[in-house]
């Protein structure tokens, strides 16, 4: 009967151990995730402000842009009327 109590303890304390490493070896790593994604929080701010730099001259850019579209049906009209 001793011996069963024996074995059964040192069961518990084994299977004790190997979840305390088991925790150990996903603390590590979660550890290592949260910095991955603590250095990736700060890609994307950058990106952020950039893009808030950017997009202030997008506006100019696009009326620019509609001004050719609208122009370029005339140029190929006068192009043609010049290839005749």
């Amino acid at each position: 009967m001793t011996l069963l109590i024996v074995l059964t303890v040192a069961e518990i304390l084994g299977l004790v151990v190997v979840l305390a490493i088991y925790l150990f070896v996903i603390a590590r790593r979660l550890r290592s995730i949260s910095e991955t994604l603590a250095q990736m929080e700060d890609g994307v701010a950058a990106i952020g402000e950039d893009l808030v730099q950017t997009g202030s001259g997008v506006g100019g850019t696009n009326w620019e842009l509609e001004q050719l579209a609208d122009a370029l049906p005339a140029l190929v009209s006068k192009a043609e009327a010049l290839r005749r």
